[in-house]
């Protein structure tokens, strides 16, 4: 298929291997590039078609006069990509974790046990809290979305004020000491005086908070690789908070170890606070999701022994993805370059599928949640994780994360799990049509299966290399294929057990899993066709500056031509027919799942279409020695 003059022996014997691979397990099938007509048929002949999340925050950011006491929580459950330049798209190397259970030794045949994590509705009042609840009574809010740090400076005022109210005070705030911060802390600096100029106002007018001396302590420390205190020791001096804000290095390692600093600091003032008759709480403020999540229990632990609640300014986790990207220009050439931050998933284990039909996923969908374990630990210890906007305007994706604002109405039904994670990873290996759609994107997963990721852009114009290249892309679209047959087929025998899941979110997987994985395999066919043609008929190139190929989705899917329709069987009609099914199962997502990001991601899938062609470019060649460029560490 891929020479202008016929067939030639190599394809036809090549042809005979894959009847004999098509024999084995479809966990360990391998296709090869041999005979596209065994692949498509194997590919498209099936026998069956296939007031809890967010409250909205005053934005105002004027020093307030007087101050309404709220209630704490509510009662509810960088590194630069290898390669990655502009416009690339062929993966990053970075693992997601993943259970490391072996597929084929699952447990997921076993009867179904769903689990339910529930939760009341209702907001406690002041009275509430007056009322001896005790610590850990009240849990921790996992989503107050804030319009900027103004409005969350406003509430973490409300909260300490809370706090006073019950006991003198330590405040520890932790900041995070990567380059991308550092426009945030300048910012949370200037209204920083905010916070403690309304509370000297709340102190002036009570009587009970007039009576304490220094009843407030602040201590400021920045976290990266290691934890680096800020302030010697605590005070109650406000220009000397605002100074140390000010002397925040950056960590040059690019490594936000959050989890290993909460232990550290409340190892060290838990003690301090118990002697002075304190209550220590803590304030995160961060744009990622750190790089050591393996040790939320030890602190969840900690917090809640030392009563010590955590609240965190922080962003929004991906949908079901680990990292977003960063457009970044290198200073001294001008070029852009594509970062990669820790920015999610917002569950235990991603949920969403981490391929998109070629490659790892390029984009930053947002899940209308914060990361896990930054949730896990305001929920768990009474605190509030604050879901600051998404203001980097640079972010891949940053688009869809703009186009809509999840309500609380319609998110209410899709609240992740924050359990741990083993206690997460038992119940779903309970039940079959949890672990199913798991052993999915396990499958289907380019982090951890190098033969996933396919080439989309950067394919060099001398023929002969591209020829050589096109073969590997060529084959591993065709395993791709056949490995997402079997993913579908695997979706389509739990069927029966959609109706039956308690959990909306688990439902929602399912739903856009599914049509995924048809349409998926619809956009290889359309990339084995327009890579057949262009290997065949090579054209020309028009603009003599050009020096590469690259790929782009379209609307217009490519109609296979009487050679290709001989040898693959497969005819305009097939194709407009798997075409419809895939876009009739995205409809049924968006209809299903309203303003979710399960219809928010079955959209984007629509617009981007499932055609492709190539189109010659210019990629400037210094991206070729990548030993020039300096990464700043996000």
């Amino acid at each position: 298929m891929f020479v202008k003059r016929g067939i030639p022996g190599w394809l036809i014997s090549l042809g005979l291997h894959i009847v004999v691979l098509t024999s084995l397990t479809w966990v360990t099938m391998h296709v090869q590039v041999d005979d596209l007509r065994v692949a498509i048929e194997t590919a498209f002949s099936e026998d069956r078609t296939a007031e809890e999340f967010t409250k909205e925050l005053n934005v105002e950011s004027q020093v307030a006069e007087s101050l309404n006491v709220v209630s704490g929580g509510a009662a509810t459950t960088t590194n630069p990509i290898p390669g990655g330049t502009g416009g690339g798209g062929d993966g990053s190397g970075f693992g997601a974790a993943v259970s490391q259970r072996a597929i084929d030794s699952s447990q997921q045949f076993q009867q179904p046990i769903v689990v339910y994590n529930g939760g009341g509705m209702g907001l406690p009042g002041v009275e509430q809290l007056g009322a001896e609840l005790g610590e850990g009574q009240v849990m921790g809010e996992v989503g107050a979305a804030v319009e900027g740090y103004g409005p969350a400076l406003g509430r973490v005022t409300q909260e300490v004020l809370r706090m006073m109210r019950e006991s003198r005070l330590l405040v520890v705030w932790l900041f995070d000491e990567s380059e991308s911060m550092k426009d945030d802390q300048a910012e949370i600096r200037e209204q920083f005086h905010k916070v403690y100029e309304e509370l000297g106002i709340a102190q002036e007018r009570d009587a009970n908070l007039k009576a304490g001396k220094e009843i407030l302590l602040t201590s400021v420390y920045s976290f990266g690789k290691e934890l680096t205190m800020i302030t010697p020791k605590p005070t109650a001096s406000i220009p000397e908070i605002r100074a140390a804000i000010s002397r925040i290095r950056i960590d040059e390692s690019g490594k936000e170890n959050m989890c290993a600093a909460l232990s550290e600091v409340i190892d060290k003032y838990s003690p301090v606070a118990k002697r002075g008759h304190r209550k220590l709480a803590i304030i995160v403020v961060t744009d990622e999701s750190g790089d050591d999540g393996e040790l939320i229990d030890d602190v969840v632990y900690k917090a809640k022994k030392a009563r010590s609640p955590i609240y965190i300014l922080g962003r929004e986790a991906v949908f079901g993805f680990p990292i977003a990207r960063i457009r970044w220009k290198d200073p001294k050439y001008g070029l852009d370059h594509w970062l990669q931050i820790n920015r999610g998933p917002e569950t235990a284990f991603a949920e969403a599928m981490q391929f998109d039909g070629l490659h790892a996923r390029w984009d930053a969908h947002s899940s209308g949640f914060g990361p896990y374990e930054q949730a896990r630990l305001a929920k768990e210890t009474g605190g509030i994780f604050f879901v600051l906007p998404h203001e980097e305007e640079n972010l891949i994706g940053q688009e869809a994360i703009d186009k809509r604002k999840f309500a609380f109405l319609d998110m209410k039904e899709y609240v992740p799990e924050l359990i741990g994670r083993r206690e997460y990873e038992d119940a779903r290996s309970r039940s079959k049509f949890r672990s199913t759609i798991w052993e999915v994107i396990v499958l289907m997963n380019p982090f951890k299966d190098a033969e996933l990721q396919i080439q989309e852009h950067h394919y060099t114009v001398v023929p002969e290399e591209f020829l050589k290249n096109g073969q590997v892309q060529f084959t591993r679209a065709l395993r791709a294929m056949g490995m997402l047959n079997q993913a579908a087929q695997a979706l389509e025998k739990i069927r029966p057990l959609r109706d039956k899941e308690d959990s909306q979110r688990w439902r929602a997987d399912y739903d856009l899993i599914l049509a995924q994985s048809l349409a998926y395999r619809v956009r290889l066919f359309q990339f084995l066709l327009v890579m057949d043609r262009h290997l065949n008929q090579y054209p020309p190139l028009k603009n003599p500056k050009s020096n590469e190929w690259n790929l782009i989705r379209t609307q217009e899917m490519l109609k296979p031509d009487a050679r290709q329709v001989k040898l693959t069987k497969i005819n305009m009609e097939e194709l407009q027919k798997q075409e419809k099914k895939a876009r009739d199962l995205f409809a049924f997502v968006i209809k299903t799942h309203p303003r979710t990001p399960w219809s928010n991601r079955a959209e984007y899938e629509l617009q981007q279409g499932f055609g492709m062609r190539f189109v010659e470019g210019f990629r400037d060649p210094r991206y070729k020695d990548f030993s020039k460029f300096k990464f700043p560490t996000l």
